[in-house]
């Protein structure tokens, strides 16, 4: 693996674990707080209806279409910069006015969000607190489009450290709200968008310090982004139909009192590895394997594409395999005070663990997608994540009256497995660039078979520590650092991963 590539990882991926990090303490605190209650339901709906639009116009549609692109005119600095300005002024004006229209209709966004609340206070509060969340959608919209081009660039260090300040602000807001005595649900919807103008600020700053200026002004249709929609409306209409995913999740969980609360802290919780892993490889491989192609290297692209594999598999299977066991003290002890109660517990351990089947896939999908968007192929995924919504809906409203609220986590997940399957089939016809190379092929069993013995091992691990009366956050502790001591040993002993290479891509990151 090309230097270049492990650093981007590792510093993706050191951030993002930072963020998430700080994301469980802001989550620790909003559900001592706040347990699953009215407040609580109704502020994370609020929170991602403008998460939701900006996954579906910035960190989707737009980044897909813009990055490899913008990544091909990097040559010629000038007219990369006029480039990414067109692209900026756009963004700008189609968000903004985007904005103003949500706010208008705000309530009819809350009901398709999840038409559960109608008829109780989850309602009102949810339009309410939605409409001055809202314009979290532009700040952050704009930040992700400068974190493309700082990450074209190979800078990566400002654009994943962004989401930090949001986790810090909210906790900030959190404790300035609890010792004010002011309402926790009007002070955490009051300080999203103070979280956007923080992280737009932040990439906004690390590109002026590169040279790269970004400022609104008119749009204008220009040949360059007449190409940029063309690929980026099917990515759009993809982008919607991982968003409508969300929605039929968010409907079923609506209609439980406190499931919306389940499912997101069950969310949260298995979005660490996710997010470590996963983002840091989409973000990582998409230029890269964008430069690549470009360059007519093949065999560079499958070693991108294999190692990114790899060092997916490496991390995300072992963390799935150990959420299977260990969700249920995992929950209780990051969350099981104040207002959340072991009933809360109990319900969101079991949204955790269906949650931790997709894990792999979800992480699979961040990896295979950038093969098609390096491409500039935006229409095949669109197609794969038509018939994986379509799966999704039938499984979670279908079995929502046999198993509960619990369905919007089987269909999530399920649905993850089909998209990833299609994605596989449908590189057999890329060539060599999206070909697993040996290396790869001998890694994949055996990091399986280490994380299944991990598995087993916290299974015998868990059973004594309940047995022995050990308090349950040293009992988590132990847990955690004694399964990954015990995965990476197994991994060494069975040839997962080598220490040579291990040594080798250590000194290439420095």
């Amino acid at each position: 693996m090309k230097s270049g590539l492990v650093r981007g990882f590792l510093s993706v991926g050191i951030w993002t674990f930072i963020s998430r990090v700080s994301g469980f303490v802001r989550d620790i605190l909003m559900a001592a707080w706040l347990g699953t209650g009215p407040v609580a339901e109704a502020f994370l709906i609020a929170l991602s209806l403008p998460n939701m639009f900006r996954r579906f116009f910035a960190e989707g549609a737009f980044n897909t279409a813009f990055v490899p692109l913008f990544a091909k005119k990097l040559e010629d600095r000038p007219e990369a910069q006029r480039f990414a300005s067109e692209a900026f002024s756009g963004l700008f004006m189609v968000v903004l006015v985007l904005s103003a229209i949500a706010m208008i209709f705000m309530p009819g966004l809350v009901w398709l969000m999840a038409s559960g609340f109608q008829g109780d206070e989850r309602f009102d509060l949810a339009v309410e607190y939605g409409r001055i969340t809202f314009p979290y959608i532009l700040l952050i919209s704009l930040a992700s489009m400068i974190s493309g081009v700082l990450n074209a660039n190979g800078r990566f260090t400002a654009a994943a450290a962004a989401p930090v300040l949001l986790n810090l602000l909210f906790i900030v807001a959190m404790y300035l709200g609890r010792w004010q005595g002011w309402d926790l649900g009007l002070t955490l919807a009051w300080a999203t968008p103070v979280t956007g103008i923080a992280q737009l600020g932040l990439v906004w700053w690390d590109a002026q310090r590169t040279g790269w200026t970004f400022r609104p002004r008119r749009p204008r249709l220009s040949p360059d982004m007449r190409r940029l929609l063309a690929i980026a409306l099917p990515a759009a209409f993809a982008g919607g139909v991982v968003q409508i995913n969300l929605l039929i999740g968010r409907q079923v969980g609506s209609r439980f009192e406190g499931a919306i609360g389940w499912l997101s802290y069950s969310d949260r919780l298995y979005q660490l590895p996710l997010g470590v892993v996963g983002a840091a490889v989409a973000v990582v491989l998409l230029p890269e394997l964008a430069r690549r192609l470009r360059a007519d290297d093949h065999a560079g692209g499958q070693s991108a594409y294999s190692r990114a594999t790899e060092f997916g598999l490496f991390l995300t299977l072992p963390a799935a395999f150990a959420i299977l066991v260990i969700a249920q003290p995992m929950v209780a002890t990051l969350f099981q005070r104040g207002a959340f109660t072991a009933h809360d517990t109990v319900q969101t351990a079991n949204a955790l663990i269906v949650y931790a089947l997709g894990l792999p896939a979800f992480v699979l999908q961040k990896i295979l997608q950038p093969l098609y968007f390096a491409r500039e192929d935006t229409r095949t995924p669109l197609r794969f994540a038509l018939i994986s919504m379509v799966v999704n809906a039938m499984l979670a409203f279908g079995l929502m009256s046999v198993i509960g609220f619990i369905a919007a986590a089987w269909g999530t997940t399920i649905a993850a497995w089909i998209m990833v399957l299609q994605l596989w089939l449908g590189t057999r016809t890329m060539g060599q660039a999206a070909r697993a190379d040996a290396r790869l092929r001998r890694a994949a069993p055996r990091i399986i078979l280490s994380s299944a013995l991990m598995a087993a091992a916290l299974w015998l691990m868990r059973d004594w520590l309940d047995a022995s009366g050990i308090h349950r956050a040293p009992g988590l502790a132990i847990l955690v650092f004694g399964g990954a001591a015990i995965y990476f040993t197994l991994s060494f002993a069975t040839g997962a991963y080598r220490l040579a290479e291990l040594k080798a891509a250590v000194r290439r990151s420095r």
